[in-house]
């Protein structure tokens, strides 16, 4: 994100005009800031600081520091849901899919950790705009439908989609928490033993679907 280009799971991917680079330094200073100092304790000034600017250029790409909060929450849910959607992409079962998903959301903490912190164990509540909702309703929704795929071919238990989506990402979350704060590498033995947990915890197993089918009329 350093090289002329906007790559990254922050942004987008084009030539840089000066401008451009300004505007990813702030992207990425604040970034910086709001995952580790926090958003309330973070100030313009600082911000400028670690960009190398003058804080009135903060306020040249950015209306406030609510509005650059929530510019970097709908990036880091448009890059969210995107890893949810590759995964879902696979050729296989609701429980190869969120493992798929699991190893990806550790590989993407690892390289984007703050990205990850922002988005996945960070809460804003009414700092966030409609349109950051809508992302965040985006990925919610991108969860739900492989969930919604287990339950019809019944390997994840009866109910609603959106309560083990819930249910299958607080567990995995420890992934993205411990592997961000570089407590765990990827390739760590409890990064697989807490996806395989996640799924644990929503699957259906063969004896609740014996009873399942039993009562069933």
């Amino acid at each position: 994100m350093a090289d002329g280009t906007a790559c990254g799971a922050a942004l987008d991917c084009r030539p840089m005009t000066q401008a451009d680079l300004t505007r990813q330094r702030l992207v990425r200073a604040a970034l910086e800031l709001f995952t580790a100092e926090g958003y309330h304790v973070t100030t313009t000034p600082q911000i400028a600081k670690k960009a190398g600017v003058a804080e009135g250029t903060i306020y040249r790409h950015f209306r406030s520091k609510q509005h650059l909060l929530n510019e970097l929450y709908r990036a880091a849910a448009r890059w969210a849901t995107k890893l949810v959607v590759d995964a879902d992409a696979a050729h296989a079962g609701a429980r190869e899919r969120l493992n798929e998903l699991g190893r990806a959301l550790a590989a993407a903490a690892a390289r984007e950790p703050a990205i990850a912190r922002l988005f996945f164990l960070q809460r804003h509540g009414a700092l966030l705009d409609d349109e950051s909702h809508r992302a965040a309703r985006d990925f919610r929704l991108a969860l739900e439908s492989v969930i919604a795929q287990g339950k019809a071919d019944g390997s994840v238990k009866p109910g609603a989609a959106e309560l083990w989506a819930t249910v299958w990402l607080s567990v995995v979350a420890l992934v993205v928490d411990r592997v961000s704060a570089r407590e765990w590498v990827q390739e760590h033995a409890s990064v697989g033993s807490t996806i395989e947990a996640g799924w644990d915890a929503i699957r259906l197993d063969a004896e609740t679907h014996r009873r399942t089918d039993a009562q069933t009329p």
